[in-house]
C-alpha cells in the first residue's frame, strides 16, 4: 500500500509544531542563550551579595530577583525554540 506525500497542511503544521518560520536562525537564539544566562549568573550574583550584607535592601534585591524571573522565562523560552519536540 503506497501513500501519496504531498505538501504538509496548514493545521498539520501547526499540529506538529513547524518552527521553520522563527525569524532568528539557531546560531543568533544560541548567542541570545548564552547572552541571557550569563546575566542571569550575574543577577544571581548581585542577590547574593545584597543578601550578604548586614543591612539589606530588601526592596533592591526584591527588583532584582524580579529581573531574574524574567531572565529565567525568556531562557526556557528559547531553550523550548532549540529543543526538537520528541514524541514518545
Amino acid at each position: 500500500m503506497s501513500v501519496a506525500v504531498g505538501p504538509v497542511s496548514g493545521k498539520l503544521r501547526d499540529w506538529m509544531g513547524d518552527h521553520s518560520q522563527d525569524d532568528e536562525p539557531q546560531a543568533e537564539l544560541r548567542l541570545r542563550l548564552d547572552s541571557l544566562r550569563r546575566a542571569h549568573q550575574e543577577l544571581d550574583a548581585a542577590v547574593q551579595a545584597l543578601e550578604a550584607l548586614p543591612e539589606r535592601d530588601q526592596l533592591k534585591i526584591a527588583r532584582l530577583k524580579k529581573r531574574k524571573l524574567v531572565l529565567r522565562d525568556q531562557i526556557v523560552e528559547i531553550d523550548d525554540r532549540l529543543t526538537p519536540d520528541i514524541i514518545a
